[in-house]
């Protein structure tokens, strides 16, 4: 007996989103980290920015570290991450990694891999999801970056 229903949507067309609801919160001004080196960092949201909390052994967290990212060229990107990089695989990365646990919390972002966008003039996380890839970040934030 086939178990998909004829009224269920093809596989295909389904829009899969990574979080059930976003919780629109208010987001800081800036925030101090450091980064994989020790070099304290500060970084100020003064544009539209999407923020990636980042984990050693992640696929998708790798790909946000180690690709180029153009379907997020619209806007800011900045990868952090609680920890260091225990594993060496972020070593010669082209994207740089913020070790910032204190910004993690604050946006209560409580496990990676996970993103929250930023409108810095809301002064808020205006989305949020777990990490897949670039590509599944960019579709599900794209309602954003055309407004």
């Amino acid at each position: 007996m086939d178990a998909v229903s004829r009224s269920s949507p093809s596989p295909n067309k389904r829009l899969v989103r990574s979080f059930d609801t976003s919780r629109e919160r208010p987001a800081p001004a800036s925030f101090t980290g450091k980064t994989l080196a020790g070099e304290p960092v500060t970084h100020q949201f003064d544009r539209l920015t999407l923020l990636v909390a980042v984990k050693n052994m992640c696929d998708g967290c790798r790909d946000f570290v180690q690709s180029e990212l153009h379907e997020l060229a619209a806007l800011q990107v900045v990868i952090v991450s609680a920890t260091g990089d225990e594993t060496g695989e972020w070593e010669g990365a082209p994207r740089q990694v913020i070790v910032a646990p204190d910004v993690l919390r604050e946006l209560d972002i409580r496990w990676p891999p996970f993103y929250v966008l930023i409108d810095p003039s809301r002064a808020a996380v205006v989305t949020e999801g777990v990490v897949f890839g670039p590509s599944q970040v960019a579709e599900e934030i794209s309602t954003f970056l055309s407004s």
